[in-house]
């Protein structure tokens, strides 16, 4: 099963864009046994202000996934459940997951109703450059859990 993360605007050359390619990377090499993988990153960028434009390349780039919203009012699970769940959604079929973060104002109506699902980090507002380096980070973990290495909370 595929996996990818779509968000909205560039994610810089800081230490957030680093830590993002980095676990995506990892993910991707630890999940090709699992049948998880490659970790995707792809960065959009509307040519017009708002939501509506934002939410057209989001659902464009998610065409034919199974979507899941990252948004602060989605459900939050634990590290174990997340993966859990993406070892769910593999064991049924499913060919390719894509994680949408939005931009500044947050992901349009239309996102979160096309959604499978959504994911919260917690009811806070996240800069997008900082929840692409959590959710890598998350699925990393996801990947690892699922490959049976040892796991601190267990």
């Amino acid at each position: 099963m595929k996996l990818g993360v779509v968000a909205i605007g560039r994610p810089g050359r800081g230490p957030e864009a680093v830590l993002a390619e980095d676990y995506a990377r990892r993910a991707t090499l630890a999940g090709r046994a699992l049948g998880l993988g490659p970790l995707d990153l792809v960065d959009l960028e509307p040519k017009k202000p708002g939501k509506a434009p934002e939410a057209e390349l989001i659902l464009a780039a998610a065409e034919g996934a199974h979507l899941i919203a990252c948004d602060e009012r989605g459900r939050t699970y634990s590290s174990r459940a997340f993966a859990d769940h993406l070892a769910r959604l593999r064991d049924q079929g499913e060919r390719r997951v894509v994680f949408a973060i939005g931009g500044a104002d947050g992901l349009d109506d239309s996102v979160r109703a096309a959604a499978a699902s959504t994911l919260a980090f917690g009811p806070q507002t996240w800069p997008h450059a900082l929840a692409r380096a959590m959710l890598t980070e998350q699925l990393y973990r996801a990947v690892t859990i699922l490959a049976g290495s040892p796991y601190h909370r267990d």
